[in-house]
């Protein structure tokens, strides 16, 4: 077996290199925390793009290239004196301890009530509204699912699923009226289509569905039709500039019919 602690003692030693200020690189040796961090989004994304391939090889590289971000923060704070690496894995080490007493202590019978636990933390911090910890930087979809979440755990949602459609249904009337004002206010339309998706998020939440998940879903299958269309189009020698709306909307319906006749096809196979 290889030695963990070896090779991450090697990955620490290879990012102060970098860091050097007179032998390192130039891009590493002026980083700091602010301007890294659009570099480690784009990682994050990366690693879930390997997940959602079931690429097991491009996964272990960039599950590297994550963990390097990890590690240069942690040289960044070292030099500031702030925290270094040992801090951090103690300080996510000592939170998944505290968080599962049912785990790692003798009382095994009754499972903590995370809310109860978080807001102890948010207490310790001064963090007084439920919601004073929810990241301001992740995705509004993640963002928008964790407030209702927190907000469901102290009684504030709805109970019923028909309440919730209703609500979307609300919002998009909502919408509408907007659209058909005399003057349009679009600070007024965008605010209505927050509303929109807001409610659109809470519905997926109830039906246990990520909407995060749900909209890159839709986003992948709407570009593999559009990439069937141009196909489409490019075999009667057609180029999407020249083609007109209604030849795109004949090759949509077209890929669209080809799909649930393949989709009917897998089903009766099955049966």
């Amino acid at each position: 077996m290889r030695n963990i602690v070896k090779e991450l003692q090697r990955l620490q030693a290879i990012t102060k290199q970098l860091r050097d200020p007179i032998n390192g690189c130039q891009w590493d040796r002026v980083q700091t925390f602010a301007s890294l961090k659009s570099y480690t989004l784009e990682e994050t994304y990366e690693v879930l793009d390997a997940i959602d391939k079931q690429d097991t090889d491009e996964l272990k590289k960039e599950l590297g290239d994550l963990l390097f971000h990890i590690i240069f923060y942690a040289d960044l704070a070292n030099d500031q004196e702030l925290f270094n690496f040992d801090d951090i894995c103690q300080s996510v080490a000592d939170k998944l301890v505290y968080r599962h007493p049912h785990i790692f202590t003798d009382n095994q019978t009754q499972k903590p009530n995370w809310e109860q636990l978080k807001q102890k933390e948010r207490d310790q911090k001064a963090q007084y509204s439920l919601l004073d910890d929810i990241p301001k930087a992740i995705p509004a979809l993640m963002q928008a699912e964790k407030i209702q979440k927190r907000c469901a755990s102290v009684g504030f949602d709805w109970n019923d699923i028909i309440a919730v459609l209703d609500k979307v249904k609300e919002e998009i009337n909502e919408v509408e009226q907007e659209l058909e004002h005399p003057r349009q206010d679009p600070q007024k339309i965008e605010e209505e289509l927050g509303d929109l998706l807001f409610a659109t998020v809470n519905l997926a939440r109830h039906l246990k569905i990520k909407s995060e998940q749900c909209l890159k879903q839709a986003n992948k299958k709407f570009t593999r039709r559009f990439q069937q269309v141009e196909s489409i189009l490019k075999q009667k020698n057609i180029t999407l500039i020249d083609a007109t709306l209604e030849q795109m909307e004949a090759a949509w319906q077209s890929v669209k019919q080809l799909e649930q006749i393949k989709l009917n096809s897998e089903v009766n196979k099955n049966d």
